[in-house]
């Protein structure tokens, strides 16, 4: 009885532990998707697993043979033998591909007056409006201090959406 499992690959070597998966007889999926990095200022895209060092294997017979391959630092275990990943996880997953490529959803990101928690430098805990994004990843938030509402302006990082 053939069943999908998931493995753990070396850092950034998915593609090797793939190919040494297939001269094994093993068939592998490794999700991707496209993930905009920044270098030397220049924007550009790359793609990139999914989730990174972490692949799906489908077992037919022995599963002994992907836990030993080159670049499988191992499966994930359910006790004794491979946990097994249902096939409509996986089917959910291929669903959302075009051309290859994972789409995820976009995330809303923050608009102008959801409710954001501080949780870093001086108004850490205090409740307050997103106001608007500033260069260099910082953000300006309206925060009641004193009696008034006050921009401040702190790290993207420092806030966190309330939900």
């Amino acid at each position: 009885m053939a069943f999908w499992c998931c493995a753990r690959f070396e850092l950034h070597r998915e593609q090797v532990a793939k190919h040494f998966l297939a001269l094994a007889g093993f068939t592998t999926y490794i999700p991707q998707i496209r993930e905009q990095r920044t270098r030397r200022g220049r924007r550009f895209d790359t793609i990139v697993p999914l989730f990174p060092s972490y692949g799906f294997i489908q077992i037919v017979e022995q599963w002994h043979a992907a836990r030993w391959s080159i670049g499988v630092l191992g499966l994930i275990m359910d006790g004794i033998r491979p946990a097994t990943v249902p096939d409509n996880i996986l089917d959910d997953i291929r669903k959302r591909e075009v051309n290859g490529i994972v789409q995820l959803p976009k995330q809303r990101g923050l608009q102008a007056g959801d409710p954001v928690r501080v949780t870093g430098g001086p108004f850490t805990g205090h409740l307050a409006l997103f106001e608007e994004m500033k260069p260099h990843q910082r953000v300006e938030i309206l925060i009641a201090f004193l009696g008034a509402r006050q921009r401040v302006t702190l790290q993207r990082s420092d806030i966190a959406q309330v939900t």
